[in-house]
């Protein structure tokens, strides 16, 4: 990494950490600056255009893609991030704030201090890297649904017990929370699908032998019945609540498990690329 990629990225990590704090602090009452939906807005895009230069960049390194664990995960949660922006001018996503600045600052860090050895050389196949992308789009999605499950899970609790706190207050109405996470978890689900299909034919094509049965493709598989599991449920017998919050959290850890869990085993375990 070069010095001003490093001195970017720890600026970035600053500037992730003021937001956190800003936040965190007008939600219990001791922020000295109130909150300016607009600035915070037009900041975060700033902020974004950033980080694409840090999440660009390795990627590109001598013309392969760099995807080694912390990479990867800065790369998904920079997704994550432009997916909020842009849906934060149609929907009103208040609350994931609270997630998504201190995910962004941990993941900046983590890619600094680990970024792994993963490097994809051959980029001849136009398609190959395109299977890439949708695959860390969808992974993208399907943290953000999970994210919005944890939301609904602190709200749902709140009523419940008749506590609504200084968070709960600030969250949209749970049905529309549970609305939008369906809505994420439907389209993350699509591009899962053809992750998956694509990549039982580049795995032939790229690496010469099918697709293997690794703890990374059961575990893959197991996620998509678990979403696609989900979906039916909520059509044929109106599954919400509860029982949509933990089936959306368990495909989303049966996810990452799959790609983040193998990643750091082979990376920072056994030191492979």
């Amino acid at each position: 990494m070069t010095s001003l990629l490093l001195v970017l990225t720890l600026f970035l990590i600053l500037s992730y950490g003021a937001f956190t704090w800003h936040y965190v602090a007008n939600w219990r009452g001791l922020a000295h600056w109130p909150r300016n939906p607009r600035i915070e807005h037009s900041l975060l895009g700033l902020l974004l255009l950033a980080q694409t230069v840090v999440v660009v960049s390795p990627l590109s390194a001598s013309g392969g893609l760099a995807l080694g664990v912390g990479h990867a995960l800065s790369l998904m949660v920079w997704i994550m991030l432009l997916i909020y922006w842009t849906c934060s001018f149609f929907y009103k996503v208040e609350g994931l704030q609270l997630f998504m600045m201190p995910l962004a600052m941990g993941a900046l860090a983590f890619g600094l201090v680990f970024p792994g050895r993963h490097f994809v050389s051959d980029l001849s196949n136009p398609a190959f890297v395109l299977h890439i992308l949708v695959s860390m789009l969808a992974y993208s999605l399907f943290a953000i649904a999970a994210l919005i499950a944890a939301l609904m899970l602190v709200l749902e609790r709140a009523l419940h017990h008749r506590r609504v706190s200084l968070l709960a207050k600030q969250l949209p109405p749970l049905l529309t929370l549970e609305k939008m996470m369906f809505q994420v978890i439907a389209a993350g689900f699509l591009l899962l699908t053809l992750t998956m299909v694509s990549g039982m034919a580049f795995s032939e094509e790229v690496f010469g032998k099918a697709a293997a049965l690794t703890h990374k493709t059961v575990f893959s598989v197991l996620s998509w019945l678990i979403f696609a599991s989900l979906l039916l449920g909520r059509r044929l017998r109106g599954w919400r609540g509860r029982v949509a919050i933990r089936w959306t959290l368990a495909g989303f850890l049966s996810l990452m498990l799959a790609y983040v869990g193998s990643k750091v085993v082979l990376e920072l375990i056994l030191q492979r690329g």
